[in-house]
């Protein structure tokens, strides 16, 4: 990671005396994980691209302004998150997360491990339900947690990162993805018939 993070200085540093190529290559870096990570908050994929887009322009504006204390793409992500929650108030409404109720999406969060592995139709109505009701914990949880359990558990960032992400201490982020976990654990238990004691 740290020779990623290097190359991305370079890129940055070459944009911020005015190479456009160089800034061109950092957006064909990140475009797909940023899209990635904004369908979690707009459900409409036009409305994400136009966000990502809206993002990349302020990232653009603003890179005069990055010192590098921080790795591009954590800069980079909170300037999208910080245009998705705007472009929601703008437009009345609340940040959701995907209602796409597939057993991909509820493995990447981790629960799968409670599942039996066996594809029989009365699992994959199983996996599918699981998705589902993780999907709709998500929805329901306040948005600090939501945004800090989709860095964890969907992009896959590390608690350093998400706290600079979330400009808040990492003991805060830690409690809140705890928070987020159980919430959703509490909404699982009793389709999984786990005990009280079985956390994911």
């Amino acid at each position: 990671m740290g020779g990623d993070r290097e190359i991305d200085q370079q890129l940055v540093e070459r944009a911020q005396r005015g190479d456009k190529h160089a800034f061109e290559m950092l957006v064909l870096k990140y475009q797909r994980k940023l899209i990635r990570l904004l369908s979690r908050f707009i459900r409409d994929a036009n409305e994400v691209e136009d966000v990502a887009q809206e993002a990349f322009i302020k990232a653009y504006k603003a890179l005069p302004n990055f010192r590098g204390e921080s790795a591009f793409y954590t800069w980079l992500y909170r300037i999208g998150i910080n245009t998705a929650k705007n472009y929601l108030v703008a437009m009345g409404r609340r940040a959701p997360t995907s209602t796409d109720s597939n057993a991909e999406e509820a493995e990447e969060l981790g629960e799968s491990e409670l599942l039996v592995d066996v594809n029989t139709p009365e699992n994959e109505m199983m996996s599918r339900q699981v998705a589902k009701t993780v999907n709709q914990s998500l929805e329901k949880l306040p948005e600090d947690l939501r945004t800090a359990i989709t860095l964890r558990e969907i992009e896959g960032l590390s608690y350093e990162e998400i706290a600079l992400m979330m400009n808040c201490p990492i003991g805060t982020i830690r409690s809140r993805i705890f928070r987020a976990r159980e919430a959703i654990a509490t909404q699982l238990r009793p389709m999984l018939d786990a005990g009280k004691d079985k956390r994911w």
